[in-house]
C-alpha cells in the first residue's frame, strides 16, 4: 500500500498551539538571545512567560519601579509595577502594556538585559541544608542561610531561583560555572522622606522631600484579620541582617512554642535581611524568606518587601526623619499623590516622549553582594531593645514604652539609631 506524507497546513498547527492549556505554553523555552531580541509589536503582554514579559520586567526594576521577583512571567505583580510606572508617567493606570509604557521604558534600555556570570566558591559557601518550619529548631541553627547556590543568586540579581534554571538548561550551579542572568543596574539612590503604603494596590512606594517618586515596591501587607497599622508614623530604626525575637506573648502562637526564642540572622530568617522599624511599637517594613509569595501570602500586620527592596529602602531612609503612612482601605497611592490624569488617547505610530529616567545609569560590573558593609564600632555600641513584630494595634499601644527605648529595633542587630550612610558615601 503506498504511503502519502502527511501534510498539515501551518495554519491548523498554529491553532493547536494556541490553544494549549497555558500550563504547556508558559513552558514553552527561551534564551537570553530571545529576552534581547524581544520587540514589542502592540496589545498587552502574553499570557504566561515570554522574553518581553521578562525585558519588561528589568527595565521596570531599573527605573525604580520593582516588578518583585523577576521570573518572566504575567502576574500581579508584573501587573502592578506596570501600574505604578503609569501613575509616576502621567499615563491612564491600567496596569496594561502600550506603546506609550513600551517607549518610556526605552530610557532604561541602554545595557542589554542579561549578562554573563561566573559562579564563585563564596556563592557556594555558608550554605544551609534546609530551613525548618519550628521556631525553636529555627533558634537552634547557627544562621538562616541561603539553601542553594540558585536561590542565593536569586535574591543578587533579583531572579525566581527557578527562572535561573529556566535560562541556563543542563547548566550545574557550581564554581567555575558561567551563566545567564539579567541585569537589573545600580542599585537605586537617593533620600526618602515620605513613604506610602497602599493596601490597596499592594505597594510601597518613597517620596523625595520635594514629592518625586524615588522606589516603588510590590509588598504584602497585613490582612483584614491582622491589619497593618492605620495612620502616619516614621522611621524609627534600621537594623541589618538583624536577630528575630519570638515570644508567644507578643506575637502569634507559633506551634506549641511558648518560650522566648531568639532566631539568628539571615536572608530565609523571618524578617529577611532587613528591619525598618516604625515608631508604631512592633510594626515595621521588612524582608521575606519567599519573595515570589508576596502577593499570594497576608502578613501579620507588617510591611514585607524582598529582601533585595528592604536593603535599598534602608539605604534611603533617614530614622527620626523619614514619614510613613498607611493609606486607608479604598485610597490608593494614585489618590493620595493626585496621579489621577484622563485617559489618553492610544497612539497611531511610536510614542517620541522619553522619560526623564531617575536612576543613575547601569553599571556593568557585576552586581554587588547582599548584605552591608560591617560597623566597625559595633562593638562599642550598646545592643538594641528585642522587637516583637506581629501583634494587634491595640497590643502594640499596650507596649508602648514611657522612655524611649527603641522597642522596635530586633535583638542583636547593628547598633540602635544606625543611619545609611549619606549618598556620596554609599558603596
Amino acid at each position: 500500500m503506498p504511503r502519502f506524507p502527511l501534510r498539515i497546513p501551518l495554519a491548523l498547527i498554529l491553532a493547536a498551539l494556541s490553544g494549549l492549556p497555558a500550563a504547556a505554553q508558559t513552558d514553552l523555552p527561551f534564551t537570553a538571545a530571545d529576552i534581547e531580541a524581544a520587540a514589542y509589536d502592540g496589545g498587552d503582554l502574553p499570557s504566561g512567560r515570554s522574553a518581553l514579559t521578562t525585558k519588561v520586567q528589568v527595565l521596570l526594576d531599573r527605573s525604580g519601579i520593582s516588578p518583585g521577583v523577576i521570573d518572566g512571567f504575567k502576574g500581579g505583580m508584573s501587573q502592578s509595577a506596570i501600574m505604578a510606572f503609569e501613575r509616576r508617567s502621567g499615563l491612564p493606570i491600567d496596569g496594561v502594556m502600550d506603546p506609550h509604557v513600551w517607549n518610556l521604558l526605552q530610557s532604561f534600555a541602554a545595557l542589554p538585559a542579561t549578562k554573563d556570570y561566573t559562579i564563585t566558591a563564596e556563592d557556594a559557601q555558608g550554605l544551609a541544608d534546609a530551613i525548618p518550619t519550628d521556631y525553636a529548631e529555627k533558634a537552634k541553627m547557627p544562621a538562616m542561610a541561603h539553601t542553594s547556590v540558585a536561590e542565593r543568586l536569586g535574591e543578587r540579581f533579583h531572579m525566581d531561583e527557578k527562572f535561573i534554571a529556566f535560562l541556563n538548561p543542563g547548566v550545574d550551579l557550581v564554581p567555575g560555572s558561567t551563566i545567564k542572568v539579567v541585569d537589573t543596574g545600580s542599585r537605586m539612590r537617593g533620600s526618602v522622606a515620605r513613604i506610602l503604603v497602599d493596601v490597596n494596590t499592594r505597594r510601597v512606594a518613597g517620596f523625595d522631600a520635594n514629592g518625586r517618586l524615588l522606589v516603588d515596591y510590590p509588598a504584602t501587607i497585613g490582612s483584614s484579620a491582622t491589619p497593618s497599622p492605620s495612620g502616619s508614623h516614621h522611621v524609627k530604626t534600621v537594623a541589618l541582617n538583624p536577630n528575630y525575637t519570638y515570644n508567644p506573648q507578643k506575637n502569634f502562637q507559633q506551634g506549641d512554642n511558648d518560650k522566648v526564642l531568639v532566631v539568628p540572622p539571615g536572608p530565609n530568617g523571618p524578617v529577611g535581611t532587613v528591619w525598618i522599624g516604625l515608631s508604631k511599637p512592633t510594626y515595621g517594613i521588612h524582608g521575606t524568606p519567599t519573595p515570589s509569595q508576596l502577593f499570594r501570602n497576608q502578613s501579620m500586620g507588617c510591611v514585607r518587601l524582598t529582601n533585595w527592596d528592604a536593603e535599598e529602602l534602608a539605604r534611603m531612609v533617614t530614622p527620626e526623619t523619614t514619614a510613613v503612612e498607611f493609606l486607608p482601605q479604598g485610597v490608593t497611592i494614585a489618590d493620595a499623590t493626585g496621579a489621577a490624569p484622563a485617559p489618553a488617547a492610544e497612539p497611531a505610530g511610536p510614542v517620541e516622549t522619553v522619560a526623564t529616567p531617575v536612576t543613575e545609569p547601569a553599571q556593568t560590573a557585576p552586581a554587588a553582594p547582599l548584605g552591608f558593609p560591617a560597623d566597625p564600632l559595633a562593638a562599642k555600641r550598646a545592643p538594641s531593645e528585642p522587637v516583637y513584630e506581629n501583634t494587634s494595634e491595640e497590643e502594640a499601644d499596650a507596649l508602648a514604652p514611657a522612655a524611649d527605648a527603641l522597642t522596635d529595633a530586633l535583638t542583636g542587630a547593628l547598633p540602635d539609631g544606625f543611619v545609611a550612610p549619606p549618598l556620596d558615601e554609599q558603596p
